[in-house]
């Protein structure tokens, strides 16, 4: 569930089909993410989520299965 939430995020900001989204996509590499795209996805992470990421935690997120660790470990807590 996580994940396909996630995927809908991402081809939202990247304007990208949710087909090339997978758990080991990379933001960066795959995607051809900047680091304004990512604080895009990682605050609509935390809206669709009701969470909170920390900057420290956010840092980590390299791939589309990063990001649903993180949504997981904090949704979990």
């Amino acid at each position: 569930m996580e994940f396909e939430k996630l995927q809908g995020i991402i081809a939202d900001v990247l304007n990208v089909d949710t087909a090339d989204i997978t758990m080991d996509t990379t933001f960066v590499d795959d995607l051809g993410a900047d680091s304004l795209d990512i604080f895009q996805i990682i605050m609509g992470i935390e809206e669709e989520f009701d969470i909170e990421i920390d900057n420290e935690d956010a840092e980590k997120i390299a791939t589309v299965g990063d990001a649903v660790e993180q949504i997981r470990n904090a949704t979990n807590n």
